[in-house]
């Protein structure tokens, strides 16, 4: 970002104090940190999940609803809480009944709400395919690059945030619930928002971003929409909206969960992500890892692993806590927290240009050391390598990933 956006940025953060009071961004935090006013939605039930709307921001004037499911794991009881996580759909989708049930089958108290003033298709795997606006709906999603003219409070990001901080605090208002344990994960559009939303609402406990970050303008799927809009206009839709703005002021731990070769959010604008953070955080960038919502962004088991290591006191991710190169030669330490590191790998390419498009190679790589404490690796890189980073895998198949350097 140059020096006129940054100073933009500056602007809009001291404006959004001034005018609103908050700490972070436009929200008032004192409001949505309230629980919000529950409306019928007994139509939609379905598979043992509760359906309900929750009151949203208002929209040009008017009061808006926002459409959720929930639900509690078997057990849960005021006298025996359990952890709780707020999930946020992606683009193309809706609030998923199947993600809060893979999180209550995980024992967890589950939220996930829609973010675009719609209703799920309300079928069991298939929510993408039927939902629809309702009536008491918001702006659409997504990104709403167009309307940045637009109050503040008119637009997408501002509505979308604040569902997602409600949803929290109808998830803390479930005495089953515990409130000290509670994440947030989010998928594509979802990671974006997870990454302003976990900046806005300081209870959370950990915040796992799936594909999504922030430096949109600099590098990411939506370059052209930014060339289009002007660069007034970018500008302008960046110091609002753009997760770089907030990342700073996010306190909790991070896991940050993509693939080498993201269409939407590539690796360049994810580094300058994590590291915007002022908040600890883990990478799990695996090889060309499948960009959707369902299994590819719901399922990978370093999230669970995470979540159960910030909520009930397993054993962190390895942590890598050195990586570097000297000539050709790479090096890194790491501790394994406990875990047993079964296997490393060297990833690298040669290739230059679009990030989504760079071939990538994997080289296995000897783990010295105890693989269950602190342990090092080193592996020489091809010739003519322009980028690389390590993975450690653990017995169980997590893997954790080091810092990639660029050459």
């Amino acid at each position: 970002m140059n020096r006129v956006a940054a100073f933009s940025v500056c602007l809009a953060l001291a404006a959004f104090q001034w005018l609103y009071g908050g700490p972070v961004g436009p929200w008032d935090r004192a409001v949505l940190y309230q629980a919000p006013q529950l409306f019928e939605a007994a139509e939609f039930a379905t598979n043992g999940v509760k359906t309900v709307f929750y009151e949203g921001e208002p929209s040009q004037g008017r009061p808006t609803r926002v459409f959720a499911y929930y639900g509690l794991p078997v057990g849960a009881s005021p006298t025996d809480k359990v952890p709780g996580i707020v999930l946020i759909h992606g683009g193309g989708g809706s609030a998923f009944v199947r993600w809060v049930k893979l999180w209550n089958s995980r024992g967890y108290a589950a939220v996930s709400m829609d973010t675009c003033g719609a209703v799920s298709g309300n079928a069991y795997g298939e929510e993408q395919k039927g939902h629809r606006r309702h009536a008491w709906a918001g702006p659409p999603g997504w990104g709403g690059f167009d309307n940045y003219d637009d109050p503040i409070t008119d637009q997408w990001t501002y509505h979308a945030v604040a569902a997602a901080v409600r949803g929290h605090s109808l998830l803390r208002a479930l005495p089953e619930v515990d409130t000290s344990r509670i994440g947030v994960t989010g998928i594509s559009w979802g990671g974006y928002l997870t990454c302003i939303v976990a900046a806005v609402d300081d209870r959370f406990a950990f915040a796992v971003p799936v594909y999504g970050c922030g430096f949109l303008g600099d590098n990411s799927a939506w370059l052209n929409v930014f060339q289009r809009i002007t660069r007034v206009n970018a500008e302008k839709w960046l110091g609002l909206w753009d997760p770089s703005v907030y990342l700073p002021h996010a306190k909790m731990p991070f896991l940050w969960v993509t693939g080498s070769n993201d269409f939407a959010y590539p690796m360049d604008s994810l580094q300058k992500s994590y590291r915007a953070l002022k908040a600890p955080s883990t990478l799990c960038v695996r090889l060309r890892m499948p960009h959707g919502h369902g299994a590819a962004g719901e399922n990978p088991a370093e999230i669970l692993a995470f979540a159960d290591s910030m909520t009930r006191g397993a054993r962190p991710l390895p942590v890598f806590t050195r990586a570097a190169c000297e000539g050709r030669t790479a090096r890194a330490a790491f501790n394994a927290n406990g875990r047993k590191v079964a296997k490393a790998e060297l990833n690298t390419t040669t290739h230059t240009g679009k990030w989504q498009e760079r071939v990538w190679q994997a080289a296995p790589v000897t783990v010295n050391g105890n693989a269950s404490a602190d342990g090092t690796l080193e592996a020489e890189l091809p010739e003519g390598t322009t980028v690389w980073f390590f993975n450690l895998f653990t017995d169980d198949g997590l893997c954790v990933s080091s810092q990639h350097e660029e050459r």
